[in-house]
């Protein structure tokens, strides 16, 4: 299992994602644009993507050129049938390259929020594996409208579509339900000023917050990562078959 991960900031852990992806044996080929690596050709080197997020909005072409290079390799995954995962920035990508629109600077949300799924994310193979109403972390400003033919599958009060399934495998998340605790505390210390910027309030309470939430939203995390993952598997299985 080779899968392909894209980081946009020059901080990107993968938490309950890469967790997963190791517990899977996965061999993962690291793509940094930001930094200047170059976007693969295609999708032909790898059995799935992963996309994560980053401070840039999913328009912002004029000063991060990569971002339509990666939105259409997104879609050449999805449209091979393989396994695609957007997770914030991510997902953003992922509505931009169905087609969707991309909402910018409307939808700010920041710490442990409450997601509820829909009738359509319980029956998921993927979403299922969260409650039905779950803590997770959120850190975004910007959403989306949902892609012709795309599945809602999680919302909120501040963002309608917090996550959305097309196909077989694509999947979009709002949220960051790879930000286990230890995750969060490294935004901390790497992003201080930032953070008390976005939410002033949130950092002086911070530890009983993670005390109250972190718990679930890391076994949450983790459970969905690793049901995403296995649809990488499946995939797999289907080709050899």
């Amino acid at each position: 299992m080779r899968v392909l991960v894209v980081e946009n900031d020059r901080v990107t852990l993968l938490g309950q994602i890469g967790v997963a992806l190791e517990e899977a044996g996965a061999e993962l080929d690291i793509c940094r644009p930001h930094a200047g690596d170059a976007i693969p050709a295609d999708e032909t080197g790898h059995d799935a993507i992963v996309v994560m997020g980053g401070p840039q909005n999913a328009r912002d072409d004029e000063n991060h050129a990569y971002l339509p290079d990666l939105a259409a390799l997104m879609r050449r995954f999805g449209d091979a049938e393989k396994s695609v995962l957007g997770v914030c920035l991510g997902s953003q990508l992922l509505a931009r390259a169905y087609g969707a629109e991309n909402l910018i600077g409307t939808h700010p949300e920041f710490g442990w929020c409450q997601v509820a799924l829909t009738k359509d994310g319980a029956g998921d193979p993927v979403l299922s594996a969260a409650a039905g109403d779950f803590p997770i972390f959120e850190w975004h400003s910007d959403s989306f409208t949902l892609p012709e033919g795309a599945v809602r599958l999680a919302g909120n009060a501040a963002a309608e579509n917090q996550a959305f399934r097309l196909g077989r495998a694509i999947y979009g998340t709002q949220f960051h339900f790879e930000a286990s605790r230890p995750v969060v505390e490294a935004w901390v210390e790497t992003f201080p000023d930032l953070i008390r910027t976005t939410a002033p309030e949130w950092h002086a309470r911070r530890d009983a917050l993670a005390a109250e939430h972190g718990p679930a939203a890391d076994a949450t995390g983790l459970a969905l990562a690793r049901a995403w993952v296995a649809t990488i598997g499946a995939a797999e299985a289907r080709r050899v078959a």
